[in-house]
């Protein structure tokens, strides 16, 4: 048995196996690139109010009128956005007693009413549950992490052996990247099989490397130390009980530092309030909506004073960082821009044509064998009469 045949046994196995995985993982990796805008098309009615004269409502203002409106819950964040017409958006604490977090609000920024609950949400936290943990019991604690991780350690093994296999004795551009679909049976499947895997070859590189982040501790550390030179710092224990008050004035005030300093002007405003993992009063901001949505600066302020603790801009870290802090929009390609996010978008839903394209081969290939094992018995049985 050669190298080359190890080889195909182990790719056709695998891709009988975690080639399906890949590709229900591929479909709503898609489904997830552009989960914002989707989002914002289907709430245009409440993500949008008429512009208008009237001063908007500070911060404060807006979180006592929405959580006049639903007494009971607590706000963890607050969304503000640079252009008058854009709402306000709210997200909450996590409801011990229902055990989700209750769904994210509009507010008219003029008087903080309720316009309504952010549609497709719940639909895109099953999407992403299911292409994280496939759905199954304990999510990041449970098999289906260990089984997309394993899938995706699958894929550079695919990427690699089909790489080797598919090596020609002779090179050509049109051997490599053109699909020979005129000719007739699993030629025609292999080429587009192989022509286009090669073609997504480094865009399934980089999905499968940055993908294993979420999977493997270990790889995330490695990854981090890689990347940024240091070892990666282990989140702070979770503080007990309630998230600490903050005053209004003082939330005003952090935000009245923040707005007329490197806030000033910006596209997108997000202020987080001190809770269970957060000790300070932190705001994130974009400053133009081309910046979306890797290139956050951020400030801390003390919630009892409003006084500022740290400042960090995005373009002051080096890349290495920057890639390290923005993982996810890595994992997406938006992290390289529009035209590679949009490749990365196109990588993840062809996965279901590999699974397919392969499937066909392996059942034609085995449709041949039989055939030339049926042919070979018949030859042997005229030759002994």
């Amino acid at each position: 048995m050669t190298l080359r045949t190890v080889l195909f046994r182990l790719h056709w196995l695998l891709g009988l196996s975690a080639g399906f995985v890949l590709a229900l993982v591929g479909m709503t990796g898609a489904l997830l690139s552009y989960e914002e805008a989707v989002t914002e098309w289907a709430n245009a009615d409440r993500a949008y109010v008429a512009a208008s004269e009237a001063p908007r409502l500070s911060p404060s203002a807006l979180l006592a009128r929405i959580e006049a409106q639903h007494p009971g819950l607590t706000v963890n964040s607050l969304t503000l956005w640079g252009e008058p017409e854009r709402s306000p958006r709210v997200r909450f604490v996590n409801d011990a007693s229902l055990g989700t977090r209750p769904p994210t609000l509009y507010l008219d920024p003029v008087d903080g009413r309720d316009l309504g609950a952010m549609r497709l949400e719940g639909a895109f936290v099953t999407i992403r549950k299911l292409h994280r943990w496939l759905l199954l019991p304990g999510d990041g604690k449970g098999w289906g992490r260990s089984l997309t991780g394993i899938s995706t350690l699958a894929l550079l093994v695919f990427l690699a052996t089909g790489l080797y296999l598919r090596w020609p004795k002779l090179h050509s551009w049109r051997i490599w990247l053109k699909p020979a679909l005129k000719r007739p049976g699993r030629p025609r499947w292999w080429s587009l099989h192989s022509v286009a895997g090669t073609w997504l070859l480094p865009v399934y590189v980089l999905i499968a490397l940055s993908g294993l982040w979420w999977s493997y501790d270990s790889y995330r550390s490695a990854a981090t130390w890689l990347l940024t030179g240091e070892v990666q710092r282990a989140k702070p224990p979770r503080r007990a009980g309630l998230p600490a008050e903050v005053a209004p004035s003082t939330l005003d005030a952090a935000f009245a530092s923040f707005s007329t300093g490197e806030g000033e002007g910006a596209h997108m405003v997000l202020i987080a309030l001190p809770g269970p993992e957060l000790a300070t009063i932190r705001i994130r901001s974009l400053a133009a909506a081309s910046d979306l949505p890797k290139a956050r600066d951020e400030a801390t302020f003390d919630p009892a004073t409003g006084a500022r603790l740290s400042r960090a801009r995005f373009a002051d870290k080096p890349l290495g960082r920057q890639m390290a802090e923005n993982m996810l929009e890595v994992h997406r390609g938006r992290f390289f821009g529009r035209v590679v996010a949009f490749a990365f978008f196109l990588a993840a839903l062809a996965m279901p044509l590999f699974a397919v394209t392969g499937l066909v081969l392996y059942v034609l290939r085995r449709h041949a064998r039989r055939r030339r094992t049926i042919a070979a018995m018949v030859a042997m049985a005229g030759a002994g009469r």
